[in-house]
């Protein structure tokens, strides 16, 4: 870009994204003059996914405002709790990237609706998927999250899953509904008799345990196990997490 320039300052909280010369105050960047805002933040490194508002001499403006010369331009980061839809009764629901493996089968342990691409099916199919089912895209592509025809997306920051799960709760404080989703597959969970299940169960566990649930979609049938309190651990740190959240708003 070779025209205008402007004043740009960016959220701390998105440093992560910009170089280390724009960070910690207003910096300067040239532009072309016809350039939206939206274009010229995510050409200095930032995910419209990750912007809250963008505040031009102190008002709002659309990502679509195209700058003038000497403004001065306030980046700021996404609110916590995020809201992406007008109903607030309606669920947030979820597509991860082939990386978020961990992550996806999680929020399905916590009963969030989680699809997830457990092979690498292109930006363009992901993308399109995100927008066709109304779903969250999450990733730690920053590419895949300037895609256009998304219907929304966030960046995940981390790469332990522990506090991958920890940002999206916080993000979007999902409702929870524990134990009721399929972690391979993300279909919906039922109670199953015994004698309905036996013929999937191993002769160990037919013996020792009397209480079950089966997927709905693929069939796969649950029963509180070796890794139940491992699990059961998670469900309750997030529970504990999700209780001091506000609502989306």
């Amino acid at each position: 870009m070779n025209g205008p320039e402007i004043l740009v300052d960016f959220a701390p909280g998105l440093a992560l994204f910009v170089a280390h010369e724009r960070r910690g105050g207003p910096t300067t960047a040239v532009t072309d003059g016809v350039s939206s805002l939206g274009h010229v933040v995510e050409s200095l490194g930032v995910p419209l996914t990750e912007v809250g508002a963008l505040v031009v001499d102190g008002h709002e403006v659309p990502p679509a405002h195209v700058p003038a010369a000497g403004q001065r331009v306030e980046v700021r980061a996404v609110p916590r709790p995020q809201r992406l839809t007008e109903d607030p009764e309606e669920p947030l629901r979820f597509l991860l990237d082939v990386h978020l493996g961990t992550l996806a089968r999680r929020l399905r342990l916590l009963g969030v609706d989680a699809a997830y691409e457990s092979t690498d099916i292109g930006d363009p199919a992901l993308a399109a998927r995100s927008a066709a089912e109304r779903r969250v895209l999450l990733s730690r592509d920053r590419g895949l999250l300037r895609r256009r025809e998304l219907w929304a997306g966030a960046y995940v920051y981390s790469d332990r899953p522990d506090d991958q799960l920890r940002d999206v709760l916080h993000r979007f404080a999902p409702r929870l509904a524990p134990w009721t989703r399929c972690t391979a597959c993300n279909g919906p969970l039922r109670a199953a008799r015994k004698e309905d299940v036996a013929d999937r169960l191993e002769g160990g566990t037919r013996g020792t345990y009397d209480v079950f649930a089966q997927c709905g979609a693929c069939g796969r049938v649950y029963w509180r196990g070796a890794h139940h309190e491992r699990l059961d651990a998670i469900v309750r740190q997030a529970l504990a997490e999700a209780k001091g959240l506000p609502a989306p708003g």
